[in-house]
């Protein structure tokens, strides 16, 4: 079965994408060197941001303000609340 979306992803350029998420653009560098953002490359090398990343950057905010932890920790606990929500679904349909 093939999926079409009904709506084109929205890529933003560093600066608006640091913009949006309410930092500053060399941490948004640092999180992408951390593997916890992703950009898109395009063919001349242009590093874009998809918008849902958003999303992913208001919670690694939560989990850094809201705990002692450093941004690689963030990762780790990313990982394992990841872990955890896919393993409920599986208990859910199961």
């Amino acid at each position: 079965m093939t999926t079409y979306a009904l709506v084109r992803p929205t890529y933003l350029t560093l600066d608006s994408f640091a913009t949006a998420a309410g930092l500053h653009p060399e941490l948004v560098d640092r999180l992408v060197t951390l593997g916890l953002i992703e950009p898109v490359v395009d063919a001349r090398g242009n590093r874009w941001f998809p918008a849902r990343e958003l999303h992913t950057v208001a919670r690694i905010r939560r989990l850094h303000d809201g705990l002692p932890l450093n941004y690689a920790a963030v990762g780790v606990v990313l990982d394992l609340l990841d872990r955890i929500d896919e393993l409920e679904d599986r208990l859910r349909r199961a």
